[in-house]
């Protein structure tokens, strides 16, 4: 495939521009810009567009006042489209089906390199995100609005070792990010990977009951728990 160009939420690119009824056929692709890097969508939008109205189209659908906007360079685009170049349609995107991946900035190029995946918006703020990433109250959020819902001034905190009860009901998600908890004023001082429950709840209540009076929270995340102190 060829990338016709991108946005802060969509990847376009053209597989062959070989016309019918003097239209081709680009693919629009959600973009979802997470803390972990760009997550490319696993599903696209076909778009009609006349041959000789093409290069306007790139230029409206990829505009410059989207500061993560990049095009690839028109006199390429010229040239495929006066050979009508043409290439299977891949069955899914990556970065070795691109035909000029050195048109693509560094962020979606990794994203390229890693499996698709389902994107929907934040209920909050509209922004693409990875569906059940981050889901709270039954509401699917990007990572900044569940940091700012749930590790904010409002969230779970509590002072002193977790009742057993209180694990079933722990705020649970892909990952925490530490670089938009610094600048909520919050650490994380404990992760643990992939152990048992009953030795994690132990290290995390031993830790809670040696720092009394400070705000903690335990988290459900990437396969293990975190443990949160506000400073």
């Amino acid at each position: 495939m060829f990338v016709l160009g991108g946005s802060g939420s969509t990847l376009g690119f053209i597989n062959s521009f070989r016309t019918e009824s003097g239209a081709i056929t680009a693919r629009l692709v959600p973009l979802a810009w997470t803390p972990v890097g760009v997550v490319i969508g696993e599903s696209w939008q076909n778009v009609g567009i006349a041959l000789t109205n093409l290069l306007d189209w790139v230029d409206r659908t990829f505009a410059p006042e989207d500061e993560r906007a990049f095009v690839a360079p028109m006199r390429d685009i010229e040239l495929l489209a006066r050979v009508q170049w043409h290439a299977d349609l891949p069955e899914t995107l990556s970065d070795g089906a691109v035909l000029n991946i050195e048109d693509v900035p560094e962020e979606i190029a990794d994203g390229l390199a890693h499996p698709p995946g389902p994107i929907v918006q934040c209920a909050a703020c509209r922004r693409l995100c990875v569906r059940d990433e981050f889901v709270w109250k039954e509401k699917q959020l990007c990572a900044w609005d569940f940091h700012a819902q749930v590790f904010g001034k409002r969230g779970p905190w509590r002072d002193g070792a977790y009742e057993e009860r209180l694990f079933e009901t722990l705020p649970s998600c892909a990952y925490v990010a530490p670089p938009i908890l610094s600048e909520m004023g919050v650490d994380v001082v404990l992760a643990t990977g992939e152990i048992s429950d009953a030795v994690a709840q132990e290290m995390i209540n031993l830790l809670l009951s040696s720092d009394p009076g400070r705000a903690h929270m335990a988290v459900r995340s990437g396969g293990g728990f975190s443990v949160l102190r506000e400073r």
